[in-house]
């Protein structure tokens, strides 16, 4: 039997919390700093609270600590892990090897830190070798790069015995993780340090080494979003555990509405194979609304390399979310403030306060407000780039998202209760058992001195009826009934003994499925016998250490102290030259081996390594 885990973002605690309700069984979300996303910071005492919520149903808080970390901060990251341990944290992702058991056994650092640490997604895993390699050094789950294979992914699982993460959606970098340069070369500001200014999203002309435009404007290194809820079973028989959603900067609404489409999905993978996976929490959420994630932000969805196929990633008509496709425009007045739309399939209902967009003949999105809507015909303050015929998306739904806030599901545990007569030497009192879905247990009497029922089975329908209701998060069922003499009792006597079971199995804790620790951190990490480079973001003597132990002794410093001359940018499986239809090992015609990516004054370059099949992007 094995655990299947949904895992979501969180930028804040309530966002962690609802994604709790909806269904998730972890949520990951960074502390007060070195988190890899800046803008999603939280305070200890948030992280507690969350903590607190999602272990009533045995759900799991995952800290992201995954920046890397400079020597002079090395002892505020460790006091910090210290702290998140304490709040509550079931995890710490991390991607500084420095912070690792056994970088601290190296040297000489003695800190209590007991809970599992996970190889956050930057650590750029791809290789069965690197997996062995962290997982020596005590991880106890990786988080793998995106750009992998279901053959990838079964071979990694083959060579370790730790848990492996997968993200099954969301936004993409088109760079191996953890090995995106390109923020800090233009702006000063390290994707490693929680800084990204999203380079990829930008727009650039391609041009070849004589200056010739061959595609003008367009966000040229921008993937789609990923998207696989159908894949979850296939990623599960390759050896995954945990499915993430990406997204710890995406509000609320994005997070309730993906999360719950995901944890419906991975229920109907458990109720189809209970013999092989169960849910790695407890509690079922229902009611609320109905997910539709084509209504949330997305830039159109790839199933990327999973297949170990290439296709079109590339979201390169825009960069930013276009939201669900709803039909055509038709302009209906000359200032372009009024405008009817010819709806791709039947049933489209609009609202005021909708929003939309559309590509311009520029290549730029551009987006609008409905101020009135009268069913399919739209006013709203002028548009001069619009035009007939231009395909309309609907990116803000006003009625779903007041759904989303309104209409969340209840996450409620189920009791199983159990009814019995006691001896007849007790007259009618009666014996009740009850247990909860996770292992707790509750025995008391009920009816003790009360006079028999004249009606035993309109008691029984009483009995049945009022302690198969809900009290609190606790979801109870009348699954056993064997008493033939029953007492007179009121509904009320009744509602009040199913309350005071509710609250005395409230008083234990949830029992949590065990989390899995990797209690075999070597006392020097696995040889790799190789160079460290750049690439493998070393910033501080700890790290450099392990390095030093672990490989060939040639330690480089990170990309962010030592800027080495020449170096990759980023590295990808995604190409250019095959997104456009120019590759020359796959199609007739192709584009020369020198490429170039201009934006803003800044010239790159591309590099095609067809060995690999990776495309290069370094400064020119």
């Amino acid at each position: 039997m094995r655990d299947l885990e949904l895992l979501a973002p969180a930028r804040t605690c309530d966002i962690g919390i609802a994604a709790i309700d909806c269904g998730a069984d972890a949520v990951y979300i960074a502390g007060p700093e070195f988190g890899a996303r800046q803008a999603a910071g939280n305070s200890i005492e948030d992280i507690r609270r969350l903590c607190d919520h999602a272990h009533k149903f045995g759900a799991r808080i995952f800290a992201a600590l995954n920046t890397i970390i400079y020597d002079d901060e090395m002892e505020r990251a460790f006091r910090l892990m210290e702290d998140l341990q304490e709040a509550g944290a079931d995890a710490i992702i991390i991607q500084d090897l420095g912070l690792t058991e056994t970088a601290r056994r190296i040297a000489g650092i003695s800190r209590d830190i007991r809970i599992p640490l996970h190889a956050s997604t930057q650590c750029a895993i791809r290789t069965p070798e690197r997996a062995a390699f962290l997982e020596s050094l005590g991880f106890s789950r990786l988080i793998l790069e995106r750009e992998l294979s279901l053959e990838e992914i079964a071979a990694i699982r083959k060579a370790v015995s730790c848990e492996l993460e997968f993200f099954v959606h969301g936004a993409l970098c088109v760079c191996y993780s953890g090995q995106c340069y390109i923020s800090e070369n233009i702006a000063g500001r390290s994707a490693n340090r929680g800084s990204c200014i999203q380079a990829c999203r930008s727009l650039y002309d391609l041009t070849d080494e004589n200056g010739k435009k061959l595609v003008s404007s367009r966000p040229l290194l921008s993937l789609k979003d990923y998207c696989l809820k159908d894949r979850m079973e296939d990623l599960a028989a390759a050896g995954i555990s945990s499915f993430k959603i990406e997204g710890r900067l995406k509000n609320i609404s994005y997070v309730r509405n993906i999360t719950r489409d995901y944890s419906l999905a991975l229920d109907r993978i458990v109720e189809a194979r209970p013999d092989l996976y169960r849910r790695a929490s407890w509690g079922k959420s229902s009611g609320g609304f109905i997910p539709a994630p084509d209504k949330t932000f997305n830039r159109g969805y790839t199933e990327l390399y999973l297949d170990g196929k290439r296709g079109q990633w590339a979201s390169t008509d825009a960069a930013k979310s276009m939201g669900e496709h709803v039909g055509t425009a038709e302009i209906l007045s000359r200032d372009k403030s009024a405008i009817r739309i010819r709806p791709t399939k039947s049933g489209l209902s609009l609202s005021n306060g909708d929003g939309f967009c559309f590509v311009s003949g520029r290549n730029e999105v551009i987006g609008f407000r409905a101020d009135v809507c009268n069913g399919l015909e739209i006013r709203c303050k002028p548009v001069p780039e619009l035009f007939s015929g231009a395909a309309l998306f609907r990116n803000i739904d006003t009625s779903f998202e007041k759904e989303l806030e309104t209409c969340s599901p209840e996450r409620m545990i189920r009791v199983s209760v159990n009814i019995s007569r006691e001896s007849p030497e007790t007259g009618c009192r009666l014996s009740v058992t009850a247990e909860t879905e996770d292992g707790r247990k509750f025995r008391g009497t009920i009816g003790d001195g009360a006079e028999p029922a004249r009606n035993t089975e309109n008691m029984k329908k009483t009995l049945v009826s009022q302690l198969s209701k809900s009290v609190g998060r606790y979801s109870f069922h009348v699954d056993g009934f064997s008493a033939g003499t029953l007492p007179f009792l009121p509904v009320s006597a009744v509602n009040a003994f199913r309350r005071m079971m509710a609250e005395e199995i409230d008083s234990e804790n949830c029992i949590g499925i065990p989390l899995y620790r990797n209690t075999a951190a070597a006392e020097k990490p696995v040889r790799t016998d190789r160079d460290f480079t750049y690439r493998d973001n070393i910033s501080n003597r700890v790290a450099a250490g392990l390095a030093a132990a672990a490989g060939s002794g040639k330690v480089e410093q990170a990309y962010e102290l030592a800027r080495p001359k020449g170096a990759e940018l980023m590295r990808s499986r995604y190409c250019i030259r095959y997104q456009f239809g120019r590759c020359p090992k796959y199609h007739l015609r192709s584009w020369p081996e020198r490429l170039f990516l201009k934006n803003n004054g800044r010239t790159f370059a591309l590099g095609f390594d067809c060995r690999n099949c990776e495309m290069i992007v370094r400064e020119a």
